[in-house]
């Protein structure tokens, strides 16, 4: 039962008194001080009557006053039993007697769970003044008690915003939380850290969550009362505002933890938050919601800077080539801010066309810059004609040099101008998967030598023949591994997803990033090239030569 903060408030009470004239005594002086009476006749009867209080949802008492002697048991056992029960055991029980005055009755009685005990005769302020300290104790336990389980809930909850991946989830949390901090339905407007959606979400009391959309307009104008332009928490109370959907007046909340943000909107109705304890657990709550919402909006604009800067070091176009046909996939991992170091390239060189996937150890901005300084060295080496094995020579002496204790691999695929064989050195990269141009299994280049960094000999680069219409393919480790999954168990399903997928490069990488589509822990990249003449039923839509390149998630 919810009590107001006063301890004067009358209560219900309990007596247990088989003698009529003592029970009428009793029950007139507490109805005089206000408390409303119930009566039972033995302690069978009084104990069933607070169980059928309890079915019926009706209030139940919050004091027993019990008699040491009765007919069908002991006051003590009374007692006992009440305490016993975890739905009665906080309802204080005073025993008065006649006859069991004695101090081991008194000491009794007390060990076995009464909170008082009074012997007749009675006087009426003795008895009030006790029912009154004991109602003080028990009503200051049971807010105590409420208190601590609504911090416990409001720990919870705010965990659970805290927790949210995004704006229309952490929404539905404040939605939920908000109403089981008061007990009411609730509803909640926020606005999307990246567009100018307001997300008006909405849980009744029963607890359905439904959700829409709302205006700035109207976000604007609850919050204007209360918290206007300014930053902290402002708590207002407003007739009943239709575009909410509650019943009756609302208790508003507005929070913004940053000048210049949308603030967010907390609302309960009314009738729900009537004392200082609820209005002070929705501020708290609503400058927690606040709090989450700017972190996760800080979040989203540094996620954007991070991966239009990853953006920015590679490169903006690709070569287009007779006979070549490239595609390319490079996916951001939207689970950090950090800046990888994947990179891909592609060059023409004065000895046929050179591809690179590579991977700087590390993740950020760091990483992404030791990552540009060798996709740029290895593009001025390429070009000044080294082969690929020289290239990664001069690139290990590059990073141990100027970048020491930077480590990166690497995998060039040098294509001969004529298109019928490639020279592959691969700096302890994944290896390079050539298919057939029509059916095959595929297979891995898997000779390698050590990654770069660590100032190690490279072994020569492999050449391999290849017939026109065969297809190259390099990835990074984002779109294979998984934790606890052996790396040559994931090779195996990218060799037989790949074979089974589309010569064309374009719907090979869409093939494959359907393949593997699961969270995504590190950046992807995924080069494709098609390579020499195919037939007119080989050539899917489009201009040999077109180059593809996505970026972002989802891509």
């Amino acid at each position: 039962m919810t009590h107001a903060e006063g301890d004067d408030i009358p209560a219900v009470v309990l007596i247990v008194e088989d003698n009529a004239t003592n029970r009428y005594i009793l029950g007139s002086w507490l109805s005089r001080a206000g408390h409303t009476v119930l009566e039972a006749e033995d302690g069978g009867q009084g104990l069933a009557l607070l169980e059928e209080r309890r079915s019926s949802g009706e209030p139940m008492p919050e004091l027993a006053v019990v008699d040491v002697h009765l007919p069908d048991m002991s006051g003590f056992e009374v007692c006992e039993r009440i305490k016993d029960d975890p739905f009665t055991t906080g309802i204080p029980v005073i025993h008065v007697s006649a006859t069991a005055i004695g101090t081991g009755d008194r000491t009794q009685g007390l060990y076995r769970g009464a909170d008082a005990y009074l012997t007749e005769p009675i006087a009426p302020s003795e008895l009030l003044a006790t029912v009154t300290s004991a109602l003080r104790y028990s009503r200051a336990r049971s807010r105590a008690e409420r208190l601590a389980q609504r911090l416990t809930t409001l720990n919870e909850v705010t965990l659970e915003i805290y927790a949210a991946p995004g704006a229309e989830t952490l929404a539905a949390a404040a939605a939920r939380g908000a109403s089981a901090l008061i007990g009411s339905a609730a509803a909640v407007l926020t606005q999307s850290p990246h567009a100018d959606t307001v997300h008006l979400t909405h849980i009744t009391a029963a607890g359905r969550p439904s959700s829409g959309q709302a205006t700035t307009e109207l976000l604007a104008r609850l919050s204007a009362p209360g918290l206007g332009s300014r930053t902290g928490v402002a708590v207002t109370d407003l007739p009943e505002v239709g575009a909410l959907p509650l019943q009756g007046a609302v208790t508003l909340v507005a929070a913004r933890t940053k000048r210049g943000r949308p603030p967010v909107c907390i609302a309960v109705e009314a009738a729900a938050a009537t004392t200082g304890e609820d209005r002070k657990l929705l501020t708290q709550f609503a400058q927690a919601c606040a709090l989450a919402l700017e972190a996760l909006r800080s979040y989203t604009e540094e996620h954007t800077l991070a991966v239009t800067l990853q953006r920015a070091f590679l490169p903006g176009r690709l070569p287009q080539r007779p006979g070549v046909r490239l595609a390319v996939r490079y996916i951001a991992a939207t689970a950090q801010n950090e800046i990888g170091g994947d990179f891909y390239e592609a060059v023409e060189t004065p000895t046929g066309l050179l591809l690179a996937v590579g991977d700087v150890v590390g993740h950020s901005l760091e990483a992404a810059v030791v990552m540009g300084e060798l996709r740029h060295a290895l593009r001025a080496y390429a070009i000044d004609g080294h082969g690929p094995r020289a290239v990664l020579e001069r690139l290990d002496t590059l990073l141990t040099t100027v970048r020491p204790g930077w480590t990166a691999t690497i995998c060039l695929v040098l294509v001969a101008p004529d298109g019928g064989s490639v020279e592959i050195a691969n700096a302890g990269h994944l290896p390079p998967l050539l298919l057939d141009p029509v059916g095959g299994e595929g297979r891995f280049v898997r000779e390698h030598g050590p990654l770069l960094g660590l100032n190690l000999p490279q072994p020569d680069s492999v050449r391999r023949e290849i017939p026109p219409g065969t297809v190259l393919l390099l990835v990074t480790d984002g779109l294979v591994e998984v934790r606890g999954v052996d790396l040559t168990v994931s090779l195996e399903q990218l060799r037989a997803a790949a074979a089974g997928a589309p010569r064309d490069p374009e719907r090979l990488c869409r093939a494959l990033l359907d393949s593997f589509d699961r969270p995504q822990e590190d950046d992807i990249v995924l080069f494709a090239a098609r390579i020499g003449a195919v037939t007119a039923a080989q050539e899917p839509p489009g201009a040999p030569g077109t180059v593809t390149m996505t970026t972002g998630a989802g891509a």
